[in-house]
């Protein structure tokens, strides 16, 4: 994994005991590929659909019927988290789409009435028990770490909602997020 640029390192300011602070400010972090679609349209909802069309594919080649759901746009508090969740998205398109692609993370500026509509993302539960969710809470883990804080304990399943949100900084929105409140964040 490829340490996360300086420019993005922004947990040390952002992690307190009690978990990560929140704002109207957002991240979103994505490939480098999606990036022209992004700035043009928006952060839509289930918005990688090449992605979604090889998996269709493959399901079909299997036999299998693809029923598609729809996906929240997914946020984070912090520009190093989101770089997690960028280098992540960029390793799982080039299982299946052939590229050269980078880790980018977006910076969301949400209105009061759009940000009130940010939720703590209490569906990574299923995430987490899976061995990518493993490596986001030991990447979780270091950040605290680093910090001088104790390793968040939470227990998946029976955790408080916001927990999610301030403790693990993963959050949503269930709303396509329009192109003038994104803004692609460089050094």
């Amino acid at each position: 994994m490829t340490a996360t640029p300086a420019f993005l390192k922004d947990a040390k300011d952002l992690l307190t005991e009690q978990g990560f602070a929140t704002r109207n400010i957002w991240y979103h972090g994505t490939s480098s590929a999606l990036l022209n679609s992004i700035q043009e349209q928006g952060l839509k909802r289930s918005g990688d659909q090449a992605l979604r069309e090889a998996a269709k594919k493959t399901m079909a080649t299997i036999g299998n019927n693809y029923t598609e759901t729809i996906e929240p746009v997914f946020l984070t508090p912090s520009k190093e988290l989101a770089y997690y969740w960028a280098r992540q998205t960029v390793r799982n398109r080039s299982v299946r789409i052939e590229g050269n692609e980078e880790p980018v993370v977006l910076e969301v500026k949400l209105g009061e009435g759009f940000n009130s509509k940010v939720k703590p993302d209490v569906g990574a539960a299923s995430l987490l028990l899976l061995k990518e969710g493993e490596n986001y809470l030991a990447h979780l883990a270091a950040l605290y770490q680093e910090k001088g804080f104790n390793i968040p304990q939470i227990d998946l399943m029976k955790a408080e909602r916001m927990e999610y949100l301030n403790l693990l900084g993963m959050a949503y929105i269930d709303n396509d997020i329009p192109p003038e409140c994104i803004e692609l964040l460089t050094e």
